[in-house]
């Protein structure tokens, strides 16, 4: 690998790789981070490479092995470019086809994806509605790289910002671009980025500073921190080398949750590789600047997502988060200023520093740029989405997610995890922002997007996020540990058919407490689940609490399965049933046990007769 001494190094192995690379040959790109490894991606690239083999077909046909694209609904995927041509959930024979077709510069037909709309076949992942109505700066990088090559990286102009505010920018000038982009954190709090810089640059020097990643993503259904560490590991280490320029910092630590070993294996070979380059170590390009990066995982705590806790963590403690001040810029690890941004937000800074400011600031509308969520639950295209910044909650849903993926309606959506606020479908039209979000009763987060429909029961969704975070709160402040677990204890009630309107003014009295004098930001967004569907659908709560009933058909305590006449007495739910609950002869109605019926639900799930109701 080469070493690079100077700019006018850097500056010719970037042109030997743009000469050396042919756009024209066609390129088969498989998407296989950890999502297309579960679908079978890992598959689609041995048949591709055995094929490419076998057919001598080296040097006429590029195969690219890339994080995820973002489609996960359609993994295992397969992109052909320079056509662009896109195959949704492709098998081995199909990757074989896919094969004999480019040999003959033809498209499978059969294979493409079909617009259920309007029943019409879409060559181009560009038309395909899940992608047109995207912005993707940062997730369209993942097709472009393999992430376990940095010369791919390099190839798309990657670690040029860093080299050109190097050579050519003032510290401080590298802050001012960042603050006049706008661009705020997008960790959750949304913390104007340039400033928190700033006040890093502004700490005193002569002990040494620390910058680091904060990859501990652990809200249930999030995993857009994940994508960019498996596709595109080298843009958080350029953002991390511009932030470390700029500030002074001498020293960068990635925490990433031990549950990520792809990411983990991405990102420590990417630091190996910059520092084989020497865009990492000391005397970066022979300028004096140096820096490098060392990679802590972190045990799964979701507390330690807290950038005090996270601290804590890195310097091998319990991960307890402490009072602020002293803040982390003026006191953070091992007493020396720190800095902590998140993974999406490391990633924007090439973006920003790459190309004009003014560019930036055009995308978006409220706040600047875009946002990257995972949009997951009751909704046709799951995914990673990356909208600009004011985009309606609607388009997310309906243009990109294609609206509700079963019978019935979109009922809510939450944002921002287990700690964010559930937003009833008809305040859809707000604009995805800090402040419209908070407004709403919900927060931004790290960008967890889940859609609920009509058979969801808001009750049991405040309950299930409610039971996560009592579970995961660390017991050092007890208006966090113990309200946290009264609060469940009362959804628990009400979901149970045991609570009064007492229970629901206990609820809300205490979550309005916990938000006020809870130490840190797990137990002051705590309440938020609880607050906001109090506040959406408080009628839910009073049908469970007056009518001992849940409208959904959820809570267990409060609902029985029949069967009507619409029974065939096929016996399906008879052999589903782990109760035994079920008799009745073959082809007659059958009956179910009220006293042995669990209320699991597994016979109405089987039943092809829609002859199990709910009461």
């Amino acid at each position: 690998m080469d070493y690079l001494r100077s700019r006018e190094d850097f500056t010719a192995l970037q042109k030997r790789l743009y000469s050396d690379y042919n756009a024209d040959i066609p390129t088969i790109i498989i998407p296989a981070g950890t999502c297309g490894q579960a679908s079978g991606a890992s598959d689609l690239v041995r048949t591709a490479q055995r094929e490419i083999i076998k057919r001598k077909l080296q040097g006429k046909i590029h195969l690219r092995i890339t994080g995820c694209h973002g489609f996960c609904e359609m993994e295992p995927s397969v992109l052909i470019e320079p056509a662009g041509t896109f195959y949704p959930r492709v098998d081995i024979t199909g990757m074989k086809r896919i094969i004999d077709a480019l040999v003959r510069a033809e498209v499978v037909e059969d294979l493409l994806f079909v617009d259920e709309e309007t029943g019409q076949k879409i060559t181009r992942q560009d038309d395909i509605p899940f992608y047109r109505h995207q912005s993707r700066l940062l997730l369209s990088q993942n097709e472009k790289i393999d992430p376990l090559d940095v010369y791919d990286y390099l190839r798309v102009s990657g670690y040029s910002a860093f080299v050109r505010l190097l050579t050519d920018m003032e510290p401080r000038q590298v802050i001012k671009e960042v603050k006049d982009s706008g661009l705020r954190g997008r960790g959750g709090a949304g913390f104007p980025t340039g400033l928190k810089w700033e006040f890093l640059s502004d700490a005193a020097d002569g002990k040494g500073k620390y910058i680091v990643c904060n990859a501990d993503e652990g809200d249930p259904g999030a995993y857009m921190d994940r994508s960019l560490l498996e596709g595109n590991p080298h843009s958080i280490v350029e953002g991390m080398l511009i932030g470390a320029y700029a500030t002074g910092a001498d020293q960068g630590v990635m925490y990433v949750r031990t549950e990520y070993p792809l990411a983990i294996k991405h990102l420590n070979n990417a630091l190996k590789q910059s520092r084989a380059l020497g865009l990492l170590g000391r005397n970066i390009l022979g300028t004096g600047f140096s820096f490098d990066i060392s990679l802590v995982k972190g045990a799964g705590a979701f507390v330690c997502g807290e950038e005090t806790a996270l601290m804590r963590s890195i310097e091998g403690k319990m991960g307890e988060p402490r009072q602020r001040p002293p803040f982390p810029v003026q006191k953070g690890i091992h007493g020396k200023p720190t800095l902590i941004n998140n993974v999406e937000t490391w990633a924007n800074i090439p973006v920003v520093l790459k190309n004009s400011v003014q560019e930036y600031t055009k995308i978006g509308r409220m706040n600047t740029g875009t946002k990257i969520f995972s949009l997951v639950g009751k909704i046709k295209n799951t995914g990673l989405v990356e909208v600009p910044m004011g985009t309606p909650i609607s388009k997310i849903i309906y243009d990109i997610g294609g609206g509700q993926s079963g019978k019935a309606g979109i009922k809510a959506v939450q944002t921002g995890g287990p700690s964010g606020g559930c937003i009833p479908e008809k305040m859809f039209d707000i604009p995805i922002s800090y402040e419209s979000l908070a407004q709403a009763g919900s927060i931004m987060g790290s960008g967890g997007m889940i859609v609920m429909d009509e058979n969801t029961c808001m009750i049991d969704v405040a309950k299930y996020f409610m039971n996560f975070l009592k579970d995961e709160s660390c017991g050092k402040c007890f208006p966090c540990r113990k309200g946290t677990q009264r609060m469940f204890e009362l959804l628990d009630d009400i979901a149970s058919g045991r609570g009064t309107l007492d229970h629901l003014k206990t609820l809300e009295e205490l979550a309005l407490v916990l938000k006020d004098v809870t130490m840190c930001g797990l137990g002051q967004t705590a309440p938020n689940p609880v607050l906001s569907t109090l506040k959406y659908f408080r009628d839910e709560y009073l049908e469970h609490i007056e009518h001992k009933r849940c409208p959904a058909g959820v809570c267990k305590g409060l609902i029985s399965f029949t069967i009507n006449d619409l029974c065939t007495g096929c016996g399906a739910c008879v052999k589903a049933c782990p109760e035994q609950a079920i008799t009745g002869e073959k082809k007659q109605r059958h009956v179910i046990d009220q006293d042995r019926c669990s209320r699991c639900g597994a016979c109405r799930s089987i039943c092809k007769f829609e002859a199990i109701e709910i009461h």
